[in-house]
């Protein structure tokens, strides 16, 4: 391990690896968005799987063991082949372009812009020089007290941006009626 870290210049391996991780995180989340290789929904999906991956990393880094474990098995194994299946049962072709209607560019403003004042207040309200690591590392006990204690308010927004992936995935596969 030292000699990993005389070669990374002095740098801690898990300085670089947190490096890592947060930038496949950004770059595999913009690709699910913005994707230039194709407009196939399926190679969105990969790329969410990469980034879900990439976030365990972050989390095994914080020695959030159960955190990692769970997001892999929940989100990488069992939303995203859902998301999945319901992409590859009803036959996408490659996504057409179509226009971008009004209500549907305002409203998703609105609900990023609400959504960063929501993220920003619990970001203020937060002291980040406080230790709000559990007692036992990885435990569960601790982590589900301070979920639903001190983080309920990012827990919600959480829940309701995964329902937005849903409605999204629903208006994906739904068929134009002309």
């Amino acid at each position: 391990m030292e000699a990993l870290n005389n070669l990374l210049g002095g740098t801690a391996v898990p300085d670089v690896l947190f490096y890592v991780f947060a930038a496949l995180t950004l770059l595999c989340a913009v690709l699910v968005v913005a994707n230039p290789f194709n407009r196939n929904p399926v190679t969105s999906a990969m790329f969410l799987v990469l980034t879900i991956i990439s976030m365990s990393g972050l989390f095994l880094l914080l020695h959030a063991y159960f955190l990692a474990a769970v997001q892999i098995l929940v989100y990488a194994g069992a939303v995203i082949v859902l998301f999945l299946f319901v992409i590859m049962l009803l036959d996408l072709k490659e996504e057409q372009r179509r226009r971008i209607k009004f209500f549907g560019l305002v409203a998703g403003l609105l609900s990023v812009g609400m959504i960063t004042v929501i993220f920003l207040k619990a970001l203020d309200r937060t002291n980040l020089n406080a230790q709000a690591s559990p007692t036992i590392e990885g435990g569960t006990a601790a982590l589900g007290k301070l979920l639903f204690t001190q983080y309920i308010l990012p827990f919600e927004v959480v829940s309701i941006l995964l329902l937005v992936a849903m409605i999204g995935v629903i208006l994906l596969s739904k068929k134009d009626l002309k």
